[in-house]
């Protein structure tokens, strides 16, 4: 009998023993104590500032005024939009603004323009939902919006709908129902692309963009000043 045989012998012959089922909800419960609205979201910003992502919250009727003044503020060469609602939303407010970035469309197939597409300066996406533990955006990218706007620009802008924000990622995957179907390629994003691959230094932008800010659409009855303590 060879070895191989031979180990696939005992292998067969050995008692099968069988595993407890995990507790998955049970084991999520240790972050129960972000249960509150308003708790979740903080500790949510406080996950993502710690990795150097700027979180500016906002509303749903002023977050393409206030994304634009942010632009002015933090000007861009040009930027990456998808034929989307909201993308369609934000063009149409850069208009009207002096010094505006140059707006490119993410219209055609790749091949066809890489050099222009790899020297954009940043590009605008809509999250899916946030997971509060873990100070995490979950992006679902689709033929309109795919995840080349989010990870090739050097600057990638979220628009997240704070409403969505879930407790943990278990929470995620039963209240999202994801297992009902998923695209291609899920982004789970927090913060920046960074490695420290490299003599343990840490860098940022190895892997995608180095800068992250996300546009947080917070629900009518929470205030600023709630999420941030000392207002805007």
């Amino acid at each position: 009998m060879s070895a191989r045989a031979s180990i696939l012998q005992k292998l067969r012959a050995a008692p099968r023993q069988e595993r407890a089922r995990p507790d998955l909800a049970g084991h999520f419960q240790r972050f129960a104590s972000q249960d509150d609205e308003i708790a979740r979201l903080r500790h949510w910003a406080a996950m993502m500032r710690a990795v150097k992502t700027d979180i500016l919250w906002t509303r749903e009727a002023e977050w393409d005024a206030d994304l634009a003044g942010w632009l002015a503020a933090h000007p861009q060469d040009s930027l990456l939009l998808s034929d989307t609602a909201h993308g369609r939303r934000l063009a149409q407010r850069l208009e009207s603004v002096n010094n505006a970035p140059r707006i490119v469309w993410f219209d055609r197939a790749v091949d066809g323009w890489k050099a222009e597409l790899f020297d954009v300066a940043a590009g605008f996406t809509a999250a899916r939902c946030g997971i509060a533990a873990t100070g995490t955006l979950a992006l679902w990218p689709d033929e309109a919006e795919p995840r080349t706007v989010s990870l090739v620009p050097p600057l990638h802008i979220a628009l997240f709908d704070a409403a969505t924000l879930n407790l943990d990622f278990y929470s995620a995957l039963q209240g999202e129902s994801w297992a009902a179907g998923m695209p291609t390629n899920a982004l789970l994003i927090s913060g920046p692309s960074k490695t420290a691959d490299i003599q343990q230094t840490l860098a940022y932008g190895a892997h995608g963009p180095r800068e992250l800010l996300v546009l947080a659409v917070l629900p009518p009855h929470i205030a600023i000043h709630d999420v941030e303590g000392d207002g805007r």
